[in-house]
């Protein structure tokens, strides 16, 4: 017997059928179909409007009488179905009994029910977790169904744009609802692939997913699936390459296409598709324990929508606004337990109070800057009224002094310092890396008017101020000190006989004391981790703090790791300061710049030439000082006086280079990046950085502040042999950006902050979706945070205990990740 032909309104008739069975394993929550049900009875009404007749609308009833239609629907399917056609009879919730099952030899397994998930569950738990998925899983972060939950998607695709053939667009991401017709295994060039022909009531088109022979076998002919990708014309016919796919009556309909489908963050041998198993199959079963930890009244006044919620559509998203919502909701998250933690070490910090106010002679400071070579602009001046305000109080200051490169940051700490000594107390100067606090060594002797042409003292200056009835003794602390150098430092540190103490972490090693110390100044400070910073703290009896940024921090980020600081900022550079003209010049033109740089130094001027290592490497491919330095003297100035600066070079060698490159016996000076902070060489003109795609936008900012101070205009010159897309576009920012803070927030657009603050120790817990250029979500969870522990500082109400709970665990999560 022949049976005839399934038609078009059978195959849309049996795909309301699928849909009925995936909403009854839902619970009936209307979620089998994007848009809802309805949406898919209106598209299908022409093949179903005879059938369903008068049934009402789905969404407008509840799960039972949503149960009750779908039983009723289904039974008018049946009676208008041939029976070639006609689906079996429906499973009823009610009914556990199983079909009849053939007789068999032997008894089947009986299927022990897997325990429910929790979400401290390890990811093997999971049935049919691979053991190798588990290893890959954790080179991505997870290792629990908790991390499952917050691997949150990089980005979506959206395939939520359902088409027939006949509307698909070649190019363009879309979805089609396609009935198999045949597939099969081939040979696509040399790989095992699998191709088919599909179709719907307006054409056929073909598919083929590349190196997948096994999907063939999946992909039944007479079945329906639903395919989601780009669409390509070959030969004049449109093919859906490599296409996310689904059978309609999959248990994983609604997870891979037909709707925005997540992208995750991935590993080798882990595809997408056990990825968004994974996690929706984690999804699925531990919803109901996210916990809500926000308050109603913070979540009401700021518009957000619950945390369960937001989890899931950040995931799943019904549309763009949702998946917007969501987002918005779990960055705030993120960013009001970090600013509770920043705010609330502010006002513990000003609660504490008992900081030792400095008593000292205003006019033997004001001699001081009397003394120095220049004037300082309003703007340091401001931040010297600041600091000395600060400082005469018994409260602690925690003062942040922001400036651009060569806005005078220093001299404002030397001030302080000079404050410390003359009440009779000792300060410390704390640098991230030896290079600089070398520099700052001999910057800070320097300008309290020690002879730096004479470093016989080694590690300690003895330096002649006015108002001090005895020499002021400054020492430097390295980390690269031999053990008799550093023991004999300790012990005239803690016999109280050193009265500024320039170095790295050395100074907070377990065997430095510094029993009167009343100024910490920290350089660069968001370099170093916030126990490191405490730790130095903790030398003196709650010493006065002072943190200096000599890269410009953009506002947002400012206001999210240094929330609990005061702020001054030098937005004024010294009068007569021209703009620095910045060129990129790519290798073919290098010639040239050697060429301009003869032709300033014959003009009477001077040129840096900076490269990235001191020397050559077999693993990365860039310039090396000592190997320029030698091509350059010999080759091409060979007429010229060059020197070469480095950081393996003893301090004492160090200072005689600088002395020649500042009273102009050396024409060209190559060099390492030790010249990024504290050189002053007014007749330098010439910045040329060679390998300028190996450094990120704020330091090459903080190279090209070493020329342009002045009277005659200045250069800096970005060469580079082979800069990629990204490096390229940092460097053209370069071009025509000058400002170090407008430089600063677009280069954190560009790196984010973990990059853009190049280490760990930057006091930021990674964030799995808040951004730090969030700037109005963060402004708003730090108006929270305040307003929340000014109420109720320990979090104490029972309505905050939910939120003491997630920022405890917070605050132990963000300690072991930043220390």
């Amino acid at each position: 017997m022949s049976l005839s032909p399934v038609t078009s309104s059978e195959r849309t008739a049996l795909s309301l059928y699928n849909i009925l069975r995936q909403e009854r394993a839902r619970g009936f929550d209307d979620s089998a179909v994007i848009g809802g049900l309805d949406a898919f009875l209106k598209r299908a009404s022409p093949e179903l409007g005879q059938i369903l007749d008068d049934i009402p609308l789905y969404g407008s009833l509840t799960p039972v009488e949503r149960s009750k239609w779908a039983d009723l629907a289904v039974e008018h399917v049946r009676r208008h179905l041939t029976p070639n056609a006609r689906p079996p009879a429906p499973p009823r919730p009610e009914s556990t009994e199983r079909p009849a099952q053939p007789a068999r030899k032997t008894q089947p397994r009986r299927r022990i029910p897997q325990a429910p998930l929790k979400m401290s569950d390890g990811v093997s738990s999971i049935k049919g977790v691979w053991k190798k998925n588990v290893s890959r899983l954790e080179n991505i972060g997870v290792s629990t169904i908790r991390d499952l939950v917050h691997l949150f998607p990089a980005r979506h695709n959206d395939f939520s744009s359902i088409r027939t053939v006949a509307e698909l667009v070649p190019g363009d991401n879309q979805t089609a609802v396609l009935t198999v017709w045949e597939a099969s295994e081939t040979m696509l060039g040399r790989q095992r692939s699998t191709q088919a022909v599909l179709g719907d009531e307006t054409g056929n088109i073909r598919a083929v997913w590349f190196n997948n022979p096994w999907l063939a076998s999946q992909l039944k002919s007479g079945s329906r699936v639903m395919l989601s990708g780009r669409v390509s014309v070959f030969m004049g016919s449109p093919v859906f390459q490599g296409p996310e796919y689904e059978v309609l009556d999959g248990a994983d309909y609604g997870v891979h296409t037909g709707r925005l489908v997540p992208v995750y963050p991935s590993t080798q041998g882990l595809s997408q598709r056990v990825l968004r198993t994974l996690v929706k199959t984690a999804l699925d079963s531990c919803m109901d324990q996210v916990v809500e930890f926000l308050p109603e009244s913070v979540m009401h006044r700021n518009g957000l929508i619950g945390r369960a919620h937001a989890v899931q559509q950040m995931h799943y998203p019904d549309d763009w606004d949702a998946f917007r919502a969501a987002r918005r909701r779990l960055a705030f998250d993120e960013l009001f337990l970090l600013q509770l933690s920043v705010v609330r070490r502010r006002l513990e910090w000003k609660e504490r109070g008992g900081g030792v106010p400095l008593s000292f002679d205003a006019s033997a400071l004001g001699s001081f800057l009397d003394s120095l070579p220049f004037e300082l602009t309003n703007a340091q001046l401001q931040s010297v009224r600041d600091v000395l305000s600060d400082i005469r109080s018994d409260s602690a200051m925690n003062r942040l002094l922001q400036g651009d490169v060569g806005s005078g940051k220093t001299v404002v700490a030397v001030v302080a310092i000079l404050a410390a000594v003359h009440s009779g107390r000792q300060a410390a100067f704390m640098a991230p890396t030896e290079v600089l606090a070398e520099q700052h060594y001999l910057t800070v002797c320097g300008l309290m008017g020690g002879d730096m042409s004479d470093l016989s003292g080694g590690n300690i200056q003895r330096i002649e101020v006015a108002g001090l009835d005895r020499p002021l003794v400054v020492a430097l602390l390295l980390g690269g000190h031999r053990k008799r150098t550093k023991d004999d430092l300790h012990s005239l540190m803690s016999a109280g006989m050193i009265d500024v103490i320039i170095g790295t972490h050395a100074l907070i090693q377990d065997p430095v004391d510094i029993p009167n110390l009343a100024l910490a100044v920290v350089d660069e400070q968001h370099r170093f981790g916030v126990l490191q910073r405490a730790s130095l703290r903790s030398k003196g009896e709650r010493p006065h703090m002072l943190a200096m940024s000599a890269t410009p921090i953009p506002r947002s980020l400012a206001l999210a790791i240094h929330g609990d600081l005061d702020v001054s900022v030098i937005d004024e550079m010294p009068p007569g300061r021209r703009p620095i003209r910045t060129r990129f010049v790519d290798e073919e033109r290098r010639d040239a710049a050697y060429a301009f740089v003869r032709k300033e130094v014959e003009a009477g001027r001077q040129s840096f030439v900076v490269c990235p290592l001191i020397d050559e490497s077999e693993v990365i491919q860039t310039k090396a000082a000592q190997e320029e330095y030698k091509r350059l003297s010999t080759e091409v100035f060979p007429d010229l006086s060059v020197d070469l600066l480095h950081g393996r070079m003893s301090l004492q060698t160090k200072q005689q280079v600088m002395d020649g490159f500042k009273d102009g016996s050396t024409d060209i000076l190559v060099s390492t990046p030790v010249v990024e902070v504290g050189i002053d060489v007014p007749n330098a003109t010439v910045m040329l950085i060679d390998g300028a795609e190996r450094f990120g936008l704020s330091q090459l900012h903080q190279f090209r502040g070493r020329v342009g101070r002045g009277i005659h205009q200045s250069y800096c010159l970005l060469l580079s042999e082979s800069p990629g897309t990204e490096a390229l576009k940092r460097l053209k920012l370069l071009e025509r950006i000058s400002d170090g803070f407008t430089l600063a927030e677009e280069d954190l657009k560009l790196r984010g902050p973990g990059d853009y603050l190049g280490t760990r120790q930057s006091g930021l817990p990674p964030f799995r979706v808040a951004q730090i250029t969030d700037q109005d979500i963060l402004s708003m969870a730090h108006r929270e945070a305040r307003r929340l522990l000014s109420d109720d500082p320990d979090l104490s109400r029972a309505e905050h205990l939910p939120l003491a709970r997630a920022f405890e665990d917070y605050w132990e999560r963000s300690i072991t990740e930043i220390s």
